[in-house]
């Protein structure tokens, strides 16, 4: 898979300065969230054996819950003393 040069454009409108691409709140971070995503997605497609929004099979147990956005935090490292 190659990505075209107007695609990277696209993405890189925004970016004026290094923090644009690579800060916290960064194209890299929201590429790599958003890319996440899809591939837990899909993983949950493959494994109930039907899509997001379709009646699942009558024999199948599992079900898909729903979507919510979530945010975790995690705990900072306490420093020696």
């Amino acid at each position: 898979m190659t990505i075209s040069n107007e695609l990277l454009d696209e993405l890189l409108k925004g970016c004026k300065r290094p923090e644009d691409l690579l800060g916290d709140a960064g194209l890299m971070k929201e590429l790599k969230v958003r890319l996440m995503e899809r591939m837990l997605g899909a993983e949950l497609t493959a494994h109930l054996g039907y899509g997001a929004g379709a009646e699942p099979p009558p024999e199948q147990a599992n079900r898909r819950n729903g979507v919510a956005t979530n945010r975790v935090k995690g705990i900072r490292p306490v420093s020696p003393l």
